[in-house]
């Protein structure tokens, strides 16, 4: 891995009905050794208003179950991605569900990945460190000095 790593803990924002998933979650990026902090939303109004909230400090990343009560993953993708403020945020898809349409969807809908739970510990963790390495050390990287445009005369 690069020795360029997001400064500070991976702020998360988890967005999961099931209290046993979020525990498991949070409990596989503890052993895993990354160093976060998982915000935990139990349905999707619950996301959006903490995502909109002035006050709150936009997550890195946000885990997001499809299944869920009152808003579901789907209906959250939609607002993400059409919010100029939150669209950049990575979104992994977390969800039971095996179904091509929801994997379709929901990469239609610009999700980021697409994980099917139960997820096994090395997989889950392997999503982690592919998302700490692309997205935080490549993607967050500051567009590298190129030659300068000429200057147009008038």
């Amino acid at each position: 891995m690069s020795n360029l790593v997001k400064p500070g803990p991976i702020q998360i924002l988890l967005v999961e009905d099931n209290l046993g998933d979020a525990r498991l979650v949070e409990e596989v990026l503890r052993e895993g050794g990354f160093r976060h902090r998982v915000a935990h939303a139990r349905d999707g109004v619950e996301a959006m208003e903490r995502l909109r909230d002035p006050d709150q400090q936009l997550p890195d990343v946000i885990f997001l179950d499809l299944n869920m009560p009152r808003m579901d993953g789907r209906e959250i993708l939609v607002e993400l991605k059409s919010d100029s403020r939150l669209k950049q945020i990575p979104v992994i898809v977390l969800t039971t569900s095996t179904s091509e349409a929801d994997i379709v969807t929901s990469y239609s809908l610009n999700a980021n990945c697409y994980v099917t739970k139960p997820v096994s510990i090395d997989e889950f963790l392997d999503v982690m460190k592919t998302l700490e390495t692309f997205w935080f050390n490549v993607v967050s990287l500051p567009p590298k000095p190129g030659p300068a445009a000429p200057a147009e005369h008038s």
